[in-house]
């Protein structure tokens, strides 16, 4: 790595840092007896701060080394089939995670191969909100004392504060995204 690269870079991180904490570079220069210049100057990433004085900023911005030099974990936004966990029951439905770490995230993203005539087991009421879209077939939802009917390219939408249910009635598999929240599982 180009020393100007780091440098950069180490002044980027120092400056984001003293704007989280809401200093001015003349407030943070005062804490750590440099000058005010010299923080503008680290902060353009046209010095190099010593090693000692490094640690000395990186304490008085409330962090630690180990923090500041750690590089954030890439965002993770497109997942793959690879990724996918999927479970099937003894009669061949199949419920695939689409987003496997979804249990960090505030929504659940399932993707349910649904065979004619099955039902999925009721689930009791929780606090949150259910997705559905259907991508082919029929299914039956039923939420608290009432049935739906969802047909092919419709979607369907309920918080889910009721006992709640989804059936297939039809002769062919019904497939469907859905998506709860919070995560469930």
């Amino acid at each position: 790595m180009e020393m100007e690269y780091v440098n950069e870079h180490i002044g980027r991180k120092i400056k984001d840092l003293r704007n989280r904490n809401g200093l001015t570079q003349q407030e943070l220069a005062d804490r750590t007896e440099l000058t005010k210049g010299f923080i503008s100057q680290l902060e353009r990433g046209q010095v190099s701060p010593s090693i000692v004085t490094l640690l000395d900023l990186i304490e008085c911005l409330g962090t630690t080394a180990s923090e500041f030099f750690k590089e954030a974990e890439e965002e993770h936004i497109v997942y793959s089939e690879e990724g996918f966990f999927e479970k099937v029951d003894e009669a061949g439905n199949s419920i695939q995670w689409i987003v496997p770490t979804a249990q960090r995230y505030r929504m659940e993203p399932l993707l349910v191969a649904l065979n004619p005539h099955q039902s999925l087991e009721e689930d009791k009421p929780h606090d949150g909100e259910e997705f559905g879209y259907l991508i082919t077939g029929r299914l039956k939802l039923y939420l608290g004392d009432k049935a739906y009917q969802v047909k092919s390219g419709e979607s369907f939408y309920y918080p889910a504060n009721r006992r709640h249910r989804i059936e297939n009635p039809g002769s062919k598999p019904a497939r469907f995204v859905w998506v709860s929240t919070p995560p469930t599982f």
